[in-house]
């Protein structure tokens, strides 16, 4: 038996070696700090600089894994949250309106998210695969009108970043109301009437969960 207790506490050990790299690579993205060394990275994560090979090959990857495990943050609570609606018109809406209040609950994560810039809309992770199948299903429905998906991407997410940028600029912003007013616009930019927009944007959203 003292073989496998064994093996547990290695790979707890390691599980938390890697969460403390993932968390420092978190920190310094937030900050807008991507050209630090291993060294920093190891130190911050207080693991020895050896160790970080044993979960990662590169900078590069930590740095990639560090965006892709915040991402998956926000997958995980919107998947959960739009399985409640049939409508993909209201299923994108809910997902604008909760993303940009999102600023708000993990500020730190939404850095990483603004500071890998708009390439983040390209990643097939997170945000934009999501938006751009709600997109197409709102536009087979009938509810958006025809547009490229990947142009309607670029524009929606676009305008989210510029959102999120804005909100983490100005702390004191009424986060819910400039939030709900963008998703007013972006839907209007799709085709939707002003009517259905402002339905769409002033209904009650689900409790959001605590991160």
């Amino acid at each position: 038996m003292a073989e496998p207790v064994a093996r547990n506490r290695i790979d707890r050990r390691r599980e938390r070696t890697r969460n403390a790299l993932l968390g420092a690579a978190r920190k310094f993205l937030s900050e807008g700090r991507s050209a630090v060394s291993i060294q920093e990275i190891t130190d911050a994560a207080d693991v020895g600089f050896g160790s970080f090979y044993n979960h990662f090959s590169s900078k590069d990857e930590l740095f990639d894994e560090a965006v892709r495990s915040v991402l998956q943050v926000y997958s995980e609570m919107r998947d959960d949250i739009v399985a409640l609606y049939d409508d993909p018109a209201e299923v994108f809406a809910v997902s604008f309106r909760m993303t940009g209040r999102l600023q708000r609950q993990i500020p730190e994560g939404v850095r990483v998210i603004l500071n890998s810039g708009t390439s983040v809309l390209l990643r097939d992770e997170g945000l934009a695969p999501r938006a751009r199948r709600d997109i197409i299903a709102a536009q087979e429905a009938g509810r958006f009108d025809p547009m490229d998906p990947d142009m309607a991407i670029m524009a929606a997410g676009g305008a989210l970043l510029g959102l999120l940028q804005l909100l983490d600029a100005q702390p004191e912003a009424d986060a819910g109301a400039l939030t709900d007013e963008m998703t007013f616009h972006v839907l209007r930019m799709f085709g939707m009437n002003k009517r259905a927009a402002e339905k769409l944007t002033t209904k009650a959203l689900p409790p959001q969960p605590q991160l």
